[in-house]
């Protein structure tokens, strides 16, 4: 959530930052302006009610203490009135401000003054390209390669669950496996990231904090849980583990020593992709579950720009050491998620479709988190202040067994397997079963 003082105080550069993510977030904006306008309005007249209802308490006494019993009533008359017509307004005054916060709560991030200024995805900047160099050769689509390895069965994954799901059997899971185990181990052990297993299932107020709710409902899947006393409360699948590892430093006050903050998690992600009907409709690209390593940053203010970079260069070290091409773009204004304020996107090299897929996208979210979630540290001197969160990809496993699928493909079809993953694997190749 944006600071609301920011936003009062300089509404057109306000006005000018959410333009830039595109005309489409201007009238909430708008909304959010008007109803401030009505609720400083109200608070003023329960202020000054507030203010008559005291004096006129005070009165009373006075006048009962100078026997002036008739003024005693007739301010006692007024003080009954004022507490009736405060209380209607007090009550007026508190649905106003659930509806500005709720309008807050639908209002994105202000970009940082750094990112590039865009109107769409074609506007995001390349900003360095790392790994050998892409392979012009013609190569099978990873779902093609996977299907004649014996690995991966995309008829068996719809009988069980519909479209839009894989299932990896025998070295299809082993690698899969590897991956994960390898990401997780590269950055506990050279990145200092400390390792954790939360639960898949969090409550709502827990994607409020990270943003997804209420602005992405319709990609999240929910559930009951039943078993809960006072009856049955709603929880939902973590699309992200984001999501638990943001929220670990929730209603907190940190101390500064002990910041940065430093999360990683492998879990499954389930996400309905609502908007995505028609793309990516074959293979492991855009499926409702996968598995994902997440880096999660808890840093000061002045610090999280240089996080941003350090934390981008931890999901690079994964495709550097898997022999994997890859591009960093930064991404434009238009084309950052609804909590970042600066966010870099990594892609790695697709030969079967000669183009680069995004694999890992890295975020810099300032405070924006942090006052959903009332995340605070505590200088040395001085009031508690927000947090900065950042969070990245390092990076998406299912994108990235496509991706060796592609890159490592053998002449006698079959497939090597990256010399960092062997010792994990168990073996430098997978052949046809």
């Amino acid at each position: 959530m944006n600071d609301p003082k920011l936003l009062r105080a300089d509404p057109d550069a306000a006005r000018k930052g959410i333009q830039s993510r595109g005309g489409r977030y201007l009238p909430a904006l708008e909304e959010f302006y008007g109803l401030e306008q009505k609720h400083r309005a109200l608070l003023k007249e329960v202020e000054e009610l507030r203010a008559r209802r005291n004096e006129s308490s005070a009165r009373i006494g006075k006048a009962m203490a100078a026997k002036e019993e008739g003024v005693a009533a007739s301010l006692k008359a007024e003080v009954g009135r004022l507490k009736v017509e405060m209380g209607a307004k007090e009550k007026e005054l508190e649905a106003l401000s659930a509806k500005v916060r709720d309008l807050s709560l639908s209002i994105p991030h202000l970009p940082h003054a750094s990112c590039p200024a865009g109107k769409s995805a074609a506007d995001n900047v390349e900003r360095r390209k790392g790994g050998p160099a892409p392979s012009t050769a013609k190569a099978l689509d990873h779902q093609t390669m996977g299907e004649k390895l014996g690995i991966l069965d995309m008829e068996a994954a719809a009988k069980l669950s519909g479209s839009r799901f894989v299932l990896l059997k025998g070295a299809g899971a082993r690698l899969e496996r590897s991956v994960v185990n390898f990401m997780l181990d590269l950055h506990t052990t050279k990145h200092g990231y400390l390792e954790v297993a939360p639960p898949y299932l969090v409550r709502p107020e827990v994607l409020v904090g990270t943003g997804q709710l209420p602005k992405f409902r319709e990609d999240m899947y929910a559930t009951a849980d039943s078993s809960s006393e006072g009856g049955a409360r709603e929880l939902f699948l973590i699309s992200t583990s984001e999501i638990p590892l943001t929220n670990l430093v929730r209603e907190s006050i940190l101390e500064e020593a002990k910041l940065p903050l430093r999360f990683t998690a492998g879990t499954p992600c389930f996400r309905q992709e609502a908007g995505s009907y028609g793309k990516d409709v074959r293979g492991m690209i855009r499926v409702h579950q996968f598995n994902k390593v997440e880096l999660v940053w808890v840093t000061r203010p002045e610090d999280s720009l240089d996080a941003l970079e350090r934390l981008t260069s931890h999901a690079e070290a994964v495709l550097s050491a898997l022999e994997l091409p890859y591009r960093v773009l930064e991404l434009c204004t238009a084309d950052i998620g609804f909590a970042s304020r600066k966010t870099y996107d990594l892609e790695v090299w697709m030969p079967s479709e000669g183009r680069y897929r995004e694999i890992s996208s890295c975020s810099d979210c300032g405070d924006f988190q942090a006052r959903r979630m009332n995340a605070r540290f505590r200088r040395a001197k001085g009031a508690a202040e927000l947090v900065h969160t950042l969070n990245g990809s390092g990076v998406a496993a299912g994108r990235l067994v496509a991706a060796i699928l592609e890159n490592f493909q053998k002449p006698d079809g079959s497939l090597a397997v990256p010399a960092a993953l062997v010792p994990y694997f168990g073996a430098d190749s997978i052949r046809p079963a």
